[in-house]
């Protein structure tokens, strides 16, 4: 294989951080293709921890990273976590940090938006970060966006804040809000121009010459495939497509033959903010779960929502998302559980159901139908091999893998980005 493509195969959080590093070890240059700084990946290296919201994870070992034009960017956001990266004892230059030209930017007043329509919708409100992602889609998809080659063209920016101001200041005037000073928002961003221009170049080319000399390309997604916005639990979700298939479109590959698909997925399930959630443990096994998988959002800091392993949802993310193999992650979270149950089906209005239904009402009132495992009383916390783990654990993720239809390629059993046992290598598929 000369390239993998990394998507989360649940409602994101999936551990992609780790995965992701330690496949960029065995990769030529990392690549983000959608999302923006509302996705956050951590790495630990030892007694080094890194927090990457934005930033392709590659950049911790070194390897040289595109963001993409799928990519919505921030520009404070970027340049604060880069100096926070520095400040650790990364190098990053525009020999190993490459921006997609054509991609968006996300402005303060994006934000404003984001904010304004989440207290708007009160107790319907999605759940989104809050920082700006949906606004930036909807003015690059309204053909109104400030793009990363534009800062080179002040008079463009000019203009285009102009237009973006008689856009949305009538929404912020209707909601009591500051509205938009173009001249000074150009002045902002043209200040920041220098700092960031440098790393600007044609992705699609720098690709395609990897791509000419057999390089081995890793495509980093964000989220997860049921945050996606055509499949996943609309409108519960976010602005982009998190599915395998637009790692091609938002990083200018074309075509990506040759891809093995990687899906990472927890061994059991947990998901942030609002929606529906059918194997949900709003209990003391939630509260169990969350507490040892230390379940709080890398970006926000929100508590994560914690349930059993829906095998229907999942299998339902690896069809839709072309996922090849499992890299299965946190099972040592299981760890002391006298039984765990898994979603095998749901019941809807006296129906048994093998799928996760689009309609909003359905998804919510679905039920989890579950099945019965063993659990396990040993520790597979640090486990590097099949034969450090307990009997029972082995046969939970067997059955994961009839479930779901797709074999583990890759299991993680702790944090450290060494305590992984490798089945199939991604890029030797």
């Amino acid at each position: 294989m000369t390239s993998v493509t990394v998507v989360g195969a649940q409602w994101g959080d999936e551990g992609k951080g780790k995965i992701v590093d330690w496949l960029s070890e065995r990769a030529d240059v990392v690549v983000r293709f959608q999302g923006g700084h509302n996705a956050g990946h951590t790495i630990v290296s030892g007694d080094a921890t890194y927090k990457l919201s934005l930033l392709p994870s590659g950049l911790v070992r070194g390897k040289p990273s595109i963001i993409g034009n799928g990519v919505v960017i921030d520009p404070n956001a970027l340049l604060s976590e880069i100096a926070q990266l520095t400040e650790q004892g990364l190098t990053i230059t525009p020999e190993t940090l490459l921006i997609a030209d054509n991609a968006t930017l996300i402005l303060p007043l994006h934000v404003q938006i984001d904010a304004a329509r989440e207290i708007a919708r009160g107790n319907d409100k999605i759940g989104t970060t809050g920082r700006g992602i949906g606004p930036a889609y909807e003015d690059k998809v309204g053909r109104r966006a400030i793009r990363v080659c534009d800062l080179a063209e002040p008079e463009t920016v000019a203009a285009k804040m102009r237009h973006l101001a008689a856009y949305h200041n009538v929404f912020l005037k209707a909601f009591g809000l500051e509205p938009m000073d173009p001249k000074a928002e150009t002045d902002a961003l043209l200040a920041l121009a220098p700092k960031i221009l440098p790393h600007a170049v044609p992705a699609w080319q720098v690709l395609d010459q990897h791509k000419s000399r057999n390089d081995r390309i890793l495509f980093e997604g964000a989220q997860g495939v049921m945050l996606d916005v055509d499949h996943g639990t609309y409108p519960f979700v976010t602005s982009s497509n998190t599915v395998a298939g637009q790692a091609a479109a938002g990083s200018g590959m074309g075509s990506l033959a040759g891809n093995y698909v990687l899906g990472i997925t927890k061994a059991y399930t947990t998901r942030v903010g609002s929606g529906p959630f059918p194997s949900e443990q709003d209990n003391a096994t939630g509260d169990r779960l969350g507490e040892r998988g230390h379940e709080f959002g890398t970006v926000t800091g929100r508590k994560r929502r914690c349930g059993w392993f829906d095998a229907v949802m999942v299998r339902q993310a690896m069809k839709t998302a072309g996922i090849d193999g499992m890299a299965l992650t946190k099972l040592d979270v299981l760890d002391g559980f006298e039984e765990l149950k898994v979603c095998v089906g749901y019941r809807l209005n006296g129906e048994t159901l093998d799928r996760f239904p689009a309609g909003q009402e359905a998804q919510a009132k679905v039920e989890a139908v579950y099945e019965t495992l063993e659990g396990w009383s040993e520790s597979t916390a640090g486990a590097r091999s099949w034969a450090d783990l307990p009997a029972t654990a082995i046969k939970y993720i067997r059955r994961i893998e009839e479930l779901v239809e797709r074999p583990v390629t890759l299991l993680s059993t702790g944090r450290d980005r060494e305590d992984t046992i490798l089945v199939r290598d991604p890029f030797a598929a």
